[in-house]
């Protein structure tokens, strides 16, 4: 079954989302990511995404204190991402208990590096492929290259990944719906579990994705401003 994965972008201890990625157009939640954490917990989820929105931008994790919280704090599963650039990191977050390391900007910028750490911690690291206009985007989301999706993809098709957390940008925050059809495309044509993050803003999009052979459908926005509840989602993948 696919997983419904709430979503908790962190940005100097706090709640917030960025739409399309800019850091200049900021929406703020909470002050309480653990509070947080745990009322997605409360209301039935298994999974939780967590992004360093400073780490991604900045290179290095800030909210390392925060995320060490809500994975003492609560029995979710969480998968981390964000300025995770080095192995001791890696290693740190899954001694810490995390579940899954998500890899964006530093394997782009060294793949034989995340292969071998990816080959090293089989089934816990996660490829972040995180794309404008089908061209990949790293550091935060300020700079984009000429890569493209089906590229990476095919270079990691066999490796022993978790899955790929795939985020359209353009839809990221925006609430008018998914992607459909590049998830649809990624997750058909690729050996590793695809998430799907970026553009849910109603249950009809959750329905949608869920005809999708998805590994998982990262949700954050739409929670947090009520257009439709955790149990709601949840109820719909059932």
């Amino acid at each position: 079954m696919t997983d419904i994965l709430p979503a908790i972008d962190l940005r100097s201890g706090k709640c917030v989302r960025l739409l399309q990625g800019d850091y200049s157009r900021q929406i703020n939640y909470g002050d309480d990511p653990l509070a947080q954490a745990q009322e997605f917990e409360a209301q039935g989820a298994r999974w939780l995404h967590v992004v360093d929105l400073d780490g991604a931008l900045e290179g290095s994790m800030r909210n390392a204190e925060v995320i060490e919280r809500i994975v003492k704090n609560t029995s979710l599963q969480v998968e981390v991402g964000g300025g995770i650039r080095d192995s001791q990191r890696i290693e740190s977050l899954l001694g810490l208990g995390v579940r899954q390391v998500v890899i964006g900007t530093r394997a782009l910028e060294d793949i034989e590096w995340f292969e071998g750490q990816v080959k090293a911690n089989a089934d816990r690291l996660v490829f972040g492929l995180d794309a404008r206009d089908g061209k990949i985007a790293t550091h935060g989301w300020t700079e984009t290259g000429e890569t493209t999706v089906e590229e990476m993809a095919r270079v990691v098709n066999d490796w022993p990944l978790a899955s790929i957390v795939y985020t359209d940008i353009a839809c990221d925050g925006m609430l008018t719906g998914p992607n459909v059809e590049a998830m649809g495309w990624l997750a058909e044509n690729c050996k590793v579990p695809v998430t799907a993050s970026g553009g849910v803003g109603q249950l009809e999009d959750i329905k949608a994705l869920s005809k999708l052979p998805l590994g998982g459908i990262i949700v954050g926005r739409a929670l947090y401003e009520g257009r439709f509840t955790l149990a709601e989602a949840l109820a719909v993948m059932k």
